[in-house]
């Protein structure tokens, strides 16, 4: 059942690396794995191009894309941390500058990973964690270089709650010895971890940025409280359908905001708030579209796929992202505290990071579910103070403020939206090498 199917390549020109005086090359592999019957996952990893170190001896870092739908190979390479941007330039922030990078289109049915039939499509994180586990061992089983590694989890949105899912089974599979790897954290950023704890906030933070009245918080709140219930009475299905009709009221308060970065305006989301017929169109239009722009797919179904060479000729990238959203719509809704708080006993180093100016997952959201933590430190890290952080490129300027106690890390990036590499470049390579202890 497990077939690993291996390309390898050089890419030149595509890392910038401080203080080298001009581009360093890298190594590529990718490949398939077969991790169930008809459910194939595509992987990309890149060699770290730090001039002054070996790959050998800096960590490899596993990045999972959001959605769930969204491409880690696409969106979270080209456009947030990898080595070439969309236009195939340089990206000076990559963060192959101080890791090696392994991205995953997951869960099946994502990018280039593909079912044979839409029954073999995940339903839920555990079955997500499941097929993770499988494509691990035969990673680390093929490249055992990197058994020794320091091997971090990065996520962003749904990705996060993914990758609690996937870090909790994988401290299980390393004790059970089926992964050889040295699993050293995971990191959540603008994390799906509570959903409701983000729709209850949304109402508040519009409201105190100006982009509610007392008539829209009024009607904002209205509309979260119904999803609140949903979710109380275990109708997840049903909270899916009404966390849908609370963003198009946000929308309809707030002239459209950009659920992303709400300074930013959002053009293709202005332009189409009234398409589609139902709400799961509307939730894929808010939620997968974004990641799926047209520019992207054309780079990646047009020379991407050919200079890869492995992909299967019916294979679309994103072909089939509308389906695996529409899969996972009874387990969206889901809560995944509690395996946050079994990561934390178990002793896994955990980060989470959010941007300021994100509203789907906002930071007001996400530090609610942190104090409902049970970890043991958590009353000791809540009285910790914080401590700023300067953004690399401007010394002068706050860019960032982070607490860490024990296993348990969190950091606030400012000016920084739902895509934080995108918004803030050089703040999340200084994070990455914090949390990677580089720093």
């Amino acid at each position: 059942m497990e077939h690993l199917k291996i390309a390898t390549g050089l890419l030149l020109f595509i890392a910038i690396a401080p203080g080298c005086p001009g581009p360093v090359p890298a190594t590529e592999s990718w490949g398939y794995v077969d991790v169930r019957e008809g459910a194939h996952m595509f992987w990309w990893l890149y060699h770290a191009t730090d001039a002054t170190r070996s790959y050998k001896g800096l960590p490899l870092v596993m990045w999972l894309q959001g959605g769930p739908g969204g491409s880690s190979c696409g969106f979270g390479n080209f456009e947030e941390i990898g080595p070439l941007d969309r236009d195939l330039g340089p990206r000076k922030t990559t963060w192959v500058n101080a890791a090696n990078l392994l991205f995953v289109d997951n869960p099946v049915g994502t990018g280039y990973s593909y079912t044979d039939t839409e029954d073999a499509l995940t339903k839920d994180v555990a079955m997500i964690a499941a097929d993770m586990i499988v494509l691990l061992q035969s990673f680390f089983d093929s490249k055992a270089e990197f058994q020794s590694t320091p091997f971090y989890i990065f996520s962003e949105s749904y990705g996060g709650k993914m990758a609690a899912a996937i870090a909790l089974e994988l401290t299980k599979a390393i004790k059970k010895g089926a992964v050889k790897c040295n699993f050293a954290g995971v990191a959540l950023g603008d994390s799906w971890i509570s959903p409701m704890d983000s729709v209850i906030t949304w109402g508040p933070y519009l409201y105190s940025t100006s982009l509610l009245d007392d008539y829209g918080l009024a009607e904002v709140t209205k509309a979260a409280e119904a999803v609140q219930r949903a979710v109380d009475q275990g109708l997840f299905q049903k909270a899916t359908e009404l966390w849908s009709i609370t963003e198009s009221v946000v929308e309809q308060n707030t002239n459209g905001v950009n659920f992303y970065n709400i300074l930013t305006a959002d053009p293709d989301e202005r332009a189409n708030q009234t398409a589609g017929a139902g709400y799961l169109d509307a939730l894929k239009r808010r939620h997968i579209q974004p990641l799926h722009r047209q520019s992207l797919s054309q780079l990646m179904n047009g020379p991407i796929r050919k200079k890869l060479g492995v992909i299967p000729h019916n294979v679309t990238w994103g072909g089939q992202a509308g389906e695996v959203f529409t899969s996972m719509e009874g387990d969206f809704m889901k809560p995944v505290v509690d395996i946050v708080d079994q990561l934390l006993a178990a002793g896994v180093n955990v980060t989470v990071y959010n941007g300021q100016l994100d509203l789907i997952v906002d930071t007001m959201g996400q530090e609610l579910w942190v104090k409902k933590l049970k970890w043991a430190g958590l009353p000791s890290f809540t009285q910790l103070r914080w401590t700023p952080l300067e953004d690399p490129t401007s010394p002068d300027q706050t860019s960032a403020f982070f607490k860490v106690y024990n296993n348990f890390s969190f950091y606030w990036i400012l000016k920084a939206g739902h895509m934080i590499p995108s918004d803030q470049g050089a703040m999340a390579l200084k994070m990455l090498r914090m949390v990677t202890q580089q720093e």
